[in-house]
């Protein structure tokens, strides 16, 4: 978000903090792309701020309340409800106060997942199928006037890219469920409680190949039953999507140009790949 967005989504924060009853003075910034992820003190709680025309909110808290019901590893909102502010909804969470800095275990990692996964299958929720955010991709790059910085031989690619996973992970015939979406180590707090996933806007429906494609490669490795040419073709997947995204004129994400050129760049190293 640019300054004044970001002064106006951290204002919401704070009125739909207040409104909660909760004592709010300031907020930090923990993180800003697209949205706005917010530390309020001095009552220490988390708060997600999105422009009003996002329509993952509901859901997220939706699926965090249902798998916490059911013992998920999963971040504890602080309020069910979804605060809408002028141009903005707010989410309020449980703040966690990192305990270290190292990353998390390969095996712990795992395991986490595959806890989550399980919650994930005693959870019944209407969730787009993981195929909508390819076809999202699809539409995206075949969009010159959003994507003008784009050269044709790099669309050319990403188009053919985008389709021939998009078969590949279809066509394998593993069984689906609900998945995260984005379980990457940035949606993966080490907490005094243990491991805890953030960010539920993502969730879709899928094989567990999907979600494995967005942790540490080695993390499949400990993770039971795993499909691992699924996995390599996921992964391949999942790096043109967000390739084209950082491609997008509107894209917001931090750096996202030399992202852009970067992931194009070992997309082609690694469709280049035998197998």
């Amino acid at each position: 978000m640019q300054a004044d967005e970001t002064r106006r989504a951290t204002r919401a924060a704070l009125s739909s903090a207040s409104r909660l009853g909760l004592t709010v003075h300031d907020a930090a910034v923990l993180h800003n792309s697209n949205k706005l992820t917010l530390r309020l003190r001095p009552c220490d709680v988390l708060a997600r701020v999105a422009p009003a025309a996002d329509q993952g909110a509901q859901r997220e808290v939706d699926v965090a309340q249902r798998l916490a019901e059911v013992g998920s590893p999963v971040a504890a909102l602080e309020s069910p409800e979804v605060f809408v502010r002028d141009d903005y909804v707010v989410t309020l969470w449980a703040y966690y106060e990192p305990v270290t800095t190292r990353a998390i275990p390969h095996a712990e990692y795992a395991a986490a997942l595959e806890r989550l996964h399980a919650g994930m299958r005693r959870v019944d929720l209407p969730t787009p199928h993981y195929t909508d955010r390819v076809s999202a991709a699809q539409a995206l790059v075949a969009d010159q006037a959003r994507t003008p910085e784009l050269a044709d031989p790099d669309r050319v690619f990403l188009v053919n890219t985008l389709a021939r996973m998009r078969r590949a992970v279809s066509e394998s015939g593993r069984p689906e469920q609900l998945l995260h979406g984005e379980p990457h180590p940035g949606n993966l707090l080490v907490t005094r409680t243990g491991p805890r996933f953030i960010d539920f806007e993502t969730c879709c429906r899928g094989p567990i190949e999907f979600d494995l494609a967005h942790a540490p490669d080695e993390v499949g490795d400990h993770y039971p039953g795993v499909d691992h040419q699924l996995l390599r073709d996921c992964r391949t997947l999942i790096l043109a999507m967000i390739t084209v995204w950082r491609w997008d004129r509107d894209d917001q994400f931090p750096d996202g140009h030399r992202l852009g050129i970067e992931w194009l760049n070992e997309l082609r190293k690694a469709t280049a790949q035998p197998g």
